[in-house]
């Protein structure tokens, strides 16, 4: 037993009459009865009562089309999602992120793909580096919103950047430096450091040391945190600055005063990360949501 056998029994059912079935299958009316007769030497039992000039179900033929229908409803179904999930159109993507370097870029990649792309799921993770580079090659993640990995830890890794943000000094309001309109690296070099975990942020240490190399200095770290959350709470208490990306105003808010470096020095890159042989329709649909220039339309 085919679909087609059950299309043309059911269109022969709806019709009554088998010579407007077929003209509404676009098929000839002897292959068409044949079709059906088939059918019933298959099943065993009589569908259709005949007469010279009438067709009626049988009673096994009334609940056949009852399940018969629902059968090619389910198939009709099970083509959509799954042309849904090849065109990226359904289904569940697991995107790793960290908060201080994608609060500009998240929610507007959220709302742009979210608005395209209703029914799928997106899972939010908040991990730090280490843990997003970890779980895209485990699979676990479909991709991640993190600053540009080092080269010696992105193998297998393919890295799009969306974003470049410029570093700045982080102190609490009441700090000394707060009114000032740029800082050197010499002001604060023998200032205590807040700084990111060296475990989980390896990539923030390495761009300490190049930072300060210039002026032939080693920063003097006082703390160390697992997140943005902390480490703008110690900032704020007065126990330190940090060095931060320029994004982090949308987080601490009045909180800190973000002050710019003078000299400037390169800017931090954010961008999407993900491995080439899991780049699925979903995965390319959200990195194209998270595109600035989609993002502006």
């Amino acid at each position: 037993m085919e679909l087609r056998h059950l299309r043309y029994f059911v269109a022969v059912a709806e019709a009554e009459n088998v010579s407007r079935a077929a003209l509404k299958l676009h098929v000839s009316q002897p292959g068409l009865s044949r079709q059906i007769r088939d059918l019933e030497d298959e099943i065993g039992f009589q569908l259709f009562e005949r007469s010279a000039k009438s067709l009626r179900l049988t009673g096994a033929g009334k609940v056949f089309l009852t399940e018969a229908c629902a059968v090619l409803r389910r198939a009709d179904e099970a083509v959509k999602t799954a042309r849904a999930v090849a065109t990226g159109g359904s289904g569940e993507i697991h995107v790793g992120y960290a908060p201080s370097l994608t609060v500009q870029i998240l929610p507007q990649a959220l709302r742009t793909f979210q608005g395209k792309f209703p029914n799928v799921r997106v899972a939010l993770h908040d991990l730090s580096t280490e843990e997003m580079l970890s779980q895209l090659r485990e699979g676990k993640l479909s991709v991640a919103l993190m600053v540009r990995p080092p080269r010696k830890m992105s193998a297998g890794i393919v890295f799009e950047e969306l974003a470049r943000y410029p570093l700045g000094v982080a102190v609490a309001p009441k700090h000394p430096l707060a009114k000032s309109k740029s800082v050197a690296l010499a002001q604060i070099a023998r200032e205590p450091l807040i700084a990111y975990s060296r475990k989980d942020y390896p990539e923030y240490h390495a761009m300490l040391e190049k930072l300060f190399a210039p002026v032939g200095r080693v920063p003097r770290i006082a703390e160390e945190h697992d997140g943005i959350t902390s480490v703008i709470a110690a900032v704020e208490a007065g126990r330190g600055f940090a060095l931060v990306p320029s994004c982090v105003a949308c987080m601490a808010g009045p909180r800190l005063k973000i002050i710019p470096l003078n000299p400037a020095g390169q800017p931090v890159p954010v961008g999407a990360a993900w491995r080439k042989e899991s780049e699925t329709d979903l995965v390319k649909n959200f990195i194209a949501a998270a595109r600035p220039e989609l993002q502006k339309k």
